[in-house]
């Protein structure tokens, strides 16, 4: 089994050197960061405008019966997870954790394992470019930041009204803040109902909506997309990089590429629990209608991690590879993997006092 060099971003950016005694960290500062960093653009006070035309009902929508996209399998409902990081929170300047999560906490409110963003389902050009939340049918579904709603049902990824629409009944907003200077939108599909309508103003936590099964879905579950720059299919992010982890829990991010840096497509990866034994199956991204984050350039993402040790393995090119790392609260690992060579495993500690879990009830 070979090891790999492990390339541990943690408040700042490591800097590879042939002689281990050389590697050192360039602290970006020692005191968590919220909002403070100049690559989030504030939020600007507005007038709330006169809805274009405001709901007088719920929208009622019609189950899917194509299978281009998934459906979650069940996860068992965990009986306590600590509650969020308050939004906007950044530990590090290339963190950008700006986003509520769509469903509230008394319900399942955390990616489905088997379809996380980046995946591949059906075949080849079918690409997930969101993260689906396995929250029961009805439940509501919440606005994840303020904003404006800027699509509100069918037709969303091909015309207005379009009930065949891949998205089903789905709500857009644009939000009244940015990221590096270009604007951010959350989108929510395959739900049964809206409660909003084009040109409202939304707050972090406003009901939107409810779960359904509209669209090209086999069961109900909410699709939530971030899109940077542009409202398009193809400008979409890793949301597990903007929604807020649980206090005392952090993320992983990894881009494993071959010894040219091209990202490696449908690598299966294992990610252990050196401290209760848990593990996790992952898969790097597949090669169309995804984008990395324009520091991580990432191929994986692995949030909602409890703080603690771990250890990543997979085969490549009928090697195995093997190496550890750390998680930190509310803060998250960057992991590289570069070609088929041994390498020595760098972890770099945070300059802060970590934030601890919040005791269990």
């Amino acid at each position: 089994m070979k090891d790999f060099l492990l390339f541990i971003t943690m408040l700042g950016v490591l800097v590879q050197s042939n002689n281990p005694a050389n590697f050192h960290l360039i602290a970006d500062g020692t005191r968590l960061l919220q909002a403070t960093n100049s690559t989030l653009i504030a939020p600007t006070a507005s007038p709330t405008p006169t809805p274009e035309s405001l709901p007088t009902d719920f929208v009622e929508g019609i189950g899917g019966n194509s299978l281009q996209f998934p459906t979650p399998e069940p996860l068992p409902v965990s009986a306590w997870r600590p509650p969020l990081y308050p939004v906007p929170w950044a530990a590090t300047a290339h963190d950008h954790f700006l986003f509520t999560r769509p469903i509230a906490a008394d319900e399942i409110n955390w990616p489905a394992a088997d379809y996380r963003y980046g995946g591949i389902y059906f075949g080849p050009d079918i690409v997930h470019t969101g993260v689906d939340i396995d929250a029961p049918y009805g439940s509501p579904v919440l606005a994840a930041a303020v904003g404006k709603v800027v699509w509100a049902g069918y037709g969303l990824l091909s015309e207005e009204g379009n009930r065949a629409d891949p998205y089903g009944l789905a709500v857009a907003i644009r939000h009244d803040f940015g990221y590096n200077g270009e604007r951010l939108y959350t989108v929510y599909a395959h739900m049964s109902a809206i409660q909003v309508a084009k040109g409202q103003i939304v707050n972090p936590g406003d009901p939107i909506g409810v779960v359904g099964d509209t669209g090209h879905t086999t069961g109900p579950h909410l699709h939530f997309e971030v899109r940077l720059g542009k409202n398009n299919f193809l400008d979409t992010r890793n949301p597990e990089l903007w929604m807020a982890p649980p206090q005392g829990w952090g993320g992983l991010a990894a881009r494993i590429a071959d010894k040219r840096d091209k990202t490696l497509t449908h690598v299966n990866l294992i990610v252990h629990s050196m401290d209760t034994g848990r593990e996790w199956a992952v898969r790097t991204y597949g090669e169309k209608s995804v984008n990395a984050d324009d520091y991580y350039r990432e191929n994986l993402v692995l949030s909602d991690l409890p703080a603690g040790k771990y250890s990543i393995y997979f085969r490549y090119e009928d090697a195995d590879f093997y190496g550890k790392f750390e998680i930190y609260p509310g803060q998250v690992t960057m992991v590289r993997f570069q070609g088929a060579k041994v390498f020595r495993i760098v972890t770099a500690e945070p300059s802060f006092t970590p934030v601890p879990a919040t005791p269990s009830p």
